[in-house]
């Protein structure tokens, strides 16, 4: 992806009209790019809508492109390596990793605020009920998704009161607003939870031709929320976790590996997910093939996993064989797909938010207000309990949750199983190691030895074409 000023003035994607089921993108529009003027209509507005979600997925035609959201914050946090040697991101290097998402995030960005000019610009009677505001309240899931993304990749998101915000984007770019200072940590969430709030509001709560539903937006609320860790935050969580689970239409799945393994997107806890061009699960093309050996890249699992999954039973499916194809030490990685395995439509999906998340951040919220251990250990036993870690079973992993009795211990607890639950998926094991406190922080990954190292610098296109900015992220030079 080339790092050009042209990325930030990329104009709406659209083609033709996707057939899908409200959780997954079941064809992916072709790449075109057209004037935010085209949106006549409620038919063409589905059209541009749908170029949207083309951009969500990073897709081509192809195949859709998720994988760093699966393999590089697990390479920062630890638990997921490179088959053959080490990548800058295990060690905590970020200086090299300047446009890992900022590029994809900006062209997202465009993309939502493209569209949302040319709806906003038609009158209410040209849909059908309340149509206008579900797919205004779509694309505004889509652009908070993005800037949240930016924010806790290039953003002091652990510091409220920080002018390290992010650039933000609410206007389709054009020549005469592309040059903009970026916003303070505080502005950023403001506008983040207020596209979310209206996705909540307005969002559908059943939606068969697209991905995000209302039940979306209280999802990745959630994770907006809980970073923020405001006092008042947590609260919140605790409330929209109930919300989500006791009236949304999701279930957590009865054994977890047939997430991953036999039922994909057809899952009943997955609230968000991207499936997989047609092609993709081709040789050649797949993403899953990738960690195993014969494909392109051999991302593997690092003994940290290894050995974090011990005496767990998701060791046997998630963590495989020694890789013997390099000196270091790492083992295949195999949540997706494993030795034998054909890549299929299964192993190529996606996953943003799942039904799990809600569970465990609703325990770190009871542990951070001070709340009842013993209604954070019941949410951490309902996740563990479809990974057939049971007090029958006389799991260890279980016992260590029965005996966390300091907020601290189960607080680990959490953390631990919130690794072990979504590592590999959409970043979350990295944002949940930063939340911990930074002594444990540095503890748990050694390279890490400055709070500098939580977020990326900010790529240096962005001080050549927009000289009014502002600073470089702290502990990065703008050159």
């Amino acid at each position: 992806m080339k790092n050009k000023l042209k990325i930030y003035l990329v104009l709406l994607m659209v083609a033709s009209t996707l057939a899908s089921c409200d959780k997954e993108l079941s064809a992916l529009p072709d790449n075109e790019k057209v004037d935010a003027n085209v949106i006549i209509d409620q038919a063409t507005a589905q059209i541009a809508l749908n170029g949207v979600y083309y951009s969500f997925a990073n897709a081509t035609q192809a195949n859709t492109g998720w994988q760093d959201h699966q393999v590089k914050p697990g390479m920062l946090a630890g638990y997921l390596a490179y088959g053959f040697s080490v990548f800058p991101e295990e060690e905590n290097k970020n200086a090299t990793l300047t446009s890992l998402f900022w590029d994809e995030s900006y062209i997202l960005l465009n993309s939502a605020n493209g569209f949302l000019k040319g709806i906003n610009g038609l009158a209410d009677n040209k849909f059908s009920g309340n149509r206008k505001k579900e797919m205004i309240a779509e694309a505004r899931f889509l652009r908070a998704y993005a800037h949240f993304r930016l924010l806790t990749f290039y953003g002091e998101w652990y510091k409220p009161e920080s002018p390290f915000g992010v650039l933000l984007r609410t206007e389709l770019s054009a020549l005469g607003n592309i040059q903009k200072a970026r916003s303070t940590v505080k502005e950023s969430y403001d506008l983040i939870l207020s596209d979310l709030d209206d996705v909540i509001a307005n969002g559908p709560a059943a939606n068969p031709n697209h991905y995000v539903s209302k039940w979306a937006g209280m999802a990745l609320k959630l994770r907006v929320l809980t970073n923020r860790g405001l006092s008042t935050d947590h609260a919140s969580v605790i409330s929209l976790a109930d919300n989500l689970i006791q009236n949304g239409p999701y279930q957590l799945e009865p054994n977890a590996q047939d997430i991953f393994r036999k039922n994909g997107l057809a899952s009943k806890e997955v609230i968000l997910g991207v499936k997989p061009q047609a092609a993709q699960e081709m040789a050649g093309i797949s993403k899953s093939r990738d960690y195993l050996p014969g494909g392109s890249f051999l991302f593997a699992a690092s003994p940290a996993l290894r050995n974090l999954l011990a005496n767990d039973p998701r060791q046997t499916w998630v963590v495989g064989e020694l890789n013997s194809r390099s000196n270091r030490e790492s083992y295949f990685f195999t949540k997706y797909i494993t030795a034998g395995m054909a890549p299929s439509v299964v192993s190529e999906t996606d996953y943003a938010l799942r039904l799990t998340e809600t569970y465990l951040l609703k325990a770190e919220a009871i542990v951070r207000s001070g709340g009842n251990l013993a209604e954070a250990r019941t949410a951490l036993h309902e996740v563990q309990a479809r990974a057939g870690i049971t007090a029958s079973a006389n799991s260890a992993a279980y016992l260590a949750v029965e005996n966390a009795q300091t907020p601290q211990a189960m607080l680990m607890e959490v953390y631990k199983e919130t690794v072990k639950s979504l590592v590999g998926e959409d970043g979350m094991e990295w944002m949940a190691l930063l939340r911990l406190p930074f002594e444990t922080v540095k503890t748990l990954k050694p390279t890490i030895v400055n709070q500098t190292q939580y977020i990326l610098p900010v790529p240096r296109t962005e001080f050549l074409y927009n000289p009014v900015f502002g600073l470089q992220n702290p502990g990065y030079t703008a050159n």
